[in-house]
Formats: C-alpha cells, structure tokens, sequence
C-alpha cells in the first residue's frame, strides 16, 4: 500500500468567516495508542491556553482521533464528524490520525471536516490551530477529572509484523520506540500532577527497545507510581524475566494478550507467528507467575476461508482459556494488506451468526470470572461518581466495582469487599481504615 506523504494529508476545505474561539473538545477512537496521543494533545491545547470541554458543549473546536482498522471504525469517524458539525455549525471540525492516514481523499470529502491531519502532522496540532487564527486564553491547565486519575504513557509506535488482514502497519509505519529516558520522566511528570495509574501503550509495546522488561524495572524502581499496567502483548513477548517483575504489587496482573484466532490453519494464514499451543504454553505462565490475574484477548471471526471447523476449533479454544473479557469482532476487508486478495471470503450472515456465538461465549468467560472474586477484599483506584453517592472504579486485574459512599473517594485508593452484581460489573463495600 502506498502511504501518503505528510503534506497530502493537510486540507484547508472550508474558507469562510467563522467564530475562532478558545474551547476544544478531543473525541477519540480506537486503540490506547490512540487514547495515549490524545491525552498528549489535549494537555499541550491546555497548556497553551485552550479550554477543554466535551464534544456535547458547545465547542469552538472540535477533534477527532480517528481509528481505521476496520470498515466500520471507518464509519463511526464519519458519523462522529458530521454529528460534530450538526451539533455547532460554526465550530472548526479536524479529523487526525489512522483514517487520515490512510484516506485523506476520502476524509476530505465528509461534508463538514475542514482540516485533516495524518499520523505524521498530528503533532502539529497546536501549530495547526494558531496558523487558522484560533483564539487561546491565558488560563494554564486547570486540574480536571479526566485527566487525574489513570494516564496513558506512548513508549512506542508503529509495527514490522504485516499479518496478513492488518492496516497498521501502513497507517501507523515501523517500529519506533521513545527513549526510556523520556518515558521514565513522563511517568514522573504524570505522578507531578496527580496520577495514581499509568498504562504504558503503543502498537507493539513487546518490541520496545532496548527492551520492555528494561522499561518496566526502571519506572518502578525509579518512580512512586501507584499502579502500572501494560497494554496489548503478543505472547512471545512474555520472557520469564518480564514475568518476573510481577512480584511488585504495584505492576497490575492484567493483561491483554492478542489471540485472534484458536485455530492454527487460520493462525498461519494471518501470519501471527505463533501456535494456539504456544499462546496456551503463555497462559500457563502468566496464571502460575500472577494467580488471579485477568487474561483479556481479541478474537476474530469470519477470516477468508475460515472454515465451520476451523471456527469451532477457535471457539473451544477460547472455551478452554477462561479468558477475563473477549472482543470479539468479524474481519473486515482493508484494501492493501495480503488477506484483501485472498480466496473464499466469508458471506456476512455466516460471520454475524459466528460473531453471535463468540459474543454469548465472551460473556459467560467474563462472568465466570468475576464471580470467583465474590466475597474477596481487592485495592480500587475510585474514579468518578456516577451519580449521587455512588462511585466507580477498577481493581487491580480490571474488574469494574460499584459502591455507595458519602465520603469522596476520586483519585483514591482503598480496599474494597467485592460482595454483589451491578448489571455485568461487581458491587463493593469500601473498607476504610
């Protein structure tokens, strides 16, 4: 796939007069990576004056980090955009990221989007808005909810491994990891202003150089994070002597670990380099290293040519692996990548009824899980409240508990009895000392 260079990804559409004020609104898509980078935008558009608000308000400015690893990520970001333009007419309507990337030319002609950025040029948001004459205020970054409790940290972007049926690659180029030293004084800075968590992101944090394990011993010998979790990891990348660092408490027993299919003839034509055998060999590891930890995947339906067998294999695998969470989604065709021209594609009723299946199965998976922790005390790093005396927050190995307090528990840590059902998440009574 050709990829477009930095400046064809810049459009100036709209032309006329309109009102270029202070307040923005950043919605994101997709992956952490994505979350990560928009978290990095919005704190330097509040560092320089601008004023954050929800995409709801009425915003002078409004951001979209698009996400383009399927079809319908696709439509969502259009749908998103001209929801934007219809909510206020006169606010300035930037779409960046993966979809620009990719599309420019497409994005362009979304009616309502003015300015659309790639990958490469999303840096220069700031840049971007001061060259159109926006109007930033003199207030520096006030403290605010969504951006105090858990923070996603880039250590590294793009991808070398081209599976078969995947866009990042193209969207997102090679491996490029950031120094260590910078990402051990961005976590420092993040624990400056206030973050308990800090989640370390990228397209493919297993190959960050000089090496992950490197990474992880540094922030938690050299900071005083609270919580560190990992994001998305191939199982490969599990060494012992990453595992090894999860005698520190303080290193989440969460992990996302992307399976994708548990059948091997589908595993080869996606060319995801390694064996249902040697993911399961991974699982084994990971539960005797950290017992109770939460075990999340993706898992795909409907590849060109999977079979009725070889879905069912997939699915007593998943069955198998008493997987914390599934996503599950069915493939989606994006033109460029090997998978595209391949034979036997997959009629989308099949895929919607395989899809149905693996949902019923991804949620039984996650209630089993969650129900061997009733009656157990867990740490919670408390949120938000959703509602009047009622707060919400995560345990260490991610289940989402719900409790009634009339004290404030944002931004706080405390043990809380995991004693009840709230909808599909856990109930709590918090433990004060």
């Amino acid at each position: 796939m050709k990829c477009n260079s930095p400046l064809s990804l810049f459009f100036g559409i709209r032309v006329g007069k309109r009102k270029m004020g202070s307040t923005v609104a950043v919605e994101t898509l997709g992956c952490r990576l994505n979350q990560a980078e928009s978290e990095s935008m919005a704190r330097e558009l509040a560092e320089a004056g601008y004023r954050l608000t929800s995409a709801s308000d009425s915003a002078d400015i409004y951001i979209l980090n698009t996400c383009t690893v399927t079809h319908v990520a696709d439509r969502k970001s259009r749908h998103m955009l001209r929801l934007a333009r219809r909510r206020n007419p006169e606010a300035l309507i930037i779409a960046i990221g993966c979809y620009p990337q990719r599309a420019p030319d497409e994005l362009a002609l979304v009616e309502g989007v003015d300015i659309v950025l790639g990958n490469e040029e999303k840096a220069r948001i700031l840049e971007v808005l001061q060259d159109r004459g926006t109007i930033s205020g003199k207030s520096a970054l006030s403290p605010s909810p969504i951006l105090r409790t858990r923070s996603m940290v880039k250590i590294q972007k793009g991808c070398n491994q081209f599976c078969s049926y995947c866009i990042v690659p193209f969207v997102r180029g090679r491996e490029h990891s950031e120094p260590i030293e910078e990402v051990v004084n961005e976590v420092k800075e993040r624990i400056s202003v206030g973050y308990q968590e800090v989640t370390l992101t990228g397209t493919q944090i297993g190959a960050y150089k000089p090496s992950l394990e490197m990474l992880v011993r540094r922030i938690l010998t050299e900071t005083d994070i609270g919580r560190l979790r990992l994001s998305s990891l191939r199982p490969q990348a599990l060494t012992p002597q990453l595992l090894a660092l999860w005698d520190d408490d303080r290193l989440c027993p969460h992990l996302h670990l992307s399976l994708q299919s548990g059948s091997d003839s589908v595993l080869r034509r996606m060319r995801r380099q390694y064996s249902a055998i040697d993911y399961e060999k991974a699982i084994a590891r990971v539960r005797e290293a950290m017992p109770h930890v939460a075990v999340t995947t993706d898992i795909m339906v409907g590849f060109p040519g999977e079979t009725d067998e070889e879905f069912e294999e997939s699915y007593r695998f998943c069955q198998m692996m008493g997987f914390a969470n599934v996503h599950v989604f069915s493939y989606s065709e994006r033109p460029g990548t090997l998978a595209a021209e391949m034979p036997l594609k997959v009629a989308e009723k099949v895929k919607s009824v395989r899809s149905k299946r693996m949902l019923e199965l991804a949620k039984e998976s996650a209630s089993r899980y969650r129900e061997q922790f009733l009656g157990r005390n867990f740490m919670v790093l408390w949120e938000r409240d959703v509602e009047r005396g009622v707060w919400v927050g995560l345990t260490e190995n991610y289940i989402r508990v719900f409790a009634r307090s009339e004290e404030p528990l944002r931004n706080r840590f405390t043990p809380a009895k995991l004693v009840g059902w709230h909808n599909n998440d856990l109930w709590a009574v918090p433990l004060f000392s």
